[in-house]
């Protein structure tokens, strides 16, 4: 682990700065946050970060040199991420608080660890931290005890960073009982949800 203090530190920054940003996960979390709660939400978080370490661990191994040799494998992913994203979107606008209601109760819960976890694999913004990771902060002939190091020093910033977006969903759950609000809240999010992902799919 031949890397200088000062790189480390530039990775950090970078790891955090990207992981605290609006996007695609954030939005989600934020949703999530205001509708079911921090802990509820708690799952969504953990899979998050697992997923994405899931993924930086396979880029640092080679996965990233494959969509490099073929590119439409990238392209379809792209379309199923958009395709997952507007279900996603859906989700939102028709969530709520919990209710003792079983229909309700049915169609109103927050997204869970390997729901979050597989999700990275088909948003864009995902990719982009972890290929801009990669390619500006390791070298390419990285062994396997520093992609494993990095990787972990990326999700453990990360999951404190997005879990500030659901702890500031949940804060402002209490100022959305009202129905109408709450729901112009979904829609609101749904939308800007469906808007991050266009935005992270030019980012490339």
């Amino acid at each position: 682990m031949d890397l200088h203090l000062e790189l480390w530190a530039s990775m950090a920054v970078f790891a955090f700065v990207t992981s605290v940003t609006p996007g695609p996960n954030n939005m989600m979390l934020l949703a999530s946050g205001v509708n079911f709660g921090a802990r509820a939400t708690l799952p969504h978080m953990l899979g998050i970060s697992c997923g994405h370490f899931i993924m930086l661990m396979a880029v640092g191994m080679g996965l990233g040199e494959l969509f490099i040799r073929v590119p439409v494998i990238y392209q379809v992913m792209q379309v199923l991420g958009l395709a997952y994203m507007l279900y996603l979107a859906w989700g939102i606008v028709r969530s709520g608080p919990p209710t003792a209601d079983e229909v309700r109760a049915e169609v109103s819960t927050p997204l869970g660890f390997w729901g979050a976890a597989a999700f990275q694999w088909v948003n864009p913004k995902a990719w982009v931290m972890t290929l801009g990771f990669f390619g500006n902060y390791l070298p390419q002939d990285a062994g396997l005890v520093l992609i494993v190091v990095a990787s972990l020093v990326f999700s453990l910033i990360n999951l404190p960073s997005i879990a500030v977006w659901a702890v500031m969903g949940a804060r402002m759950g209490h100022y959305l009982q009202v129905d109408l609000y709450r729901r112009i809240f979904n829609w609101t999010m749904a939308v800007l949800l469906v808007a991050s992902m266009a935005a992270s799919l030019f980012m490339r």
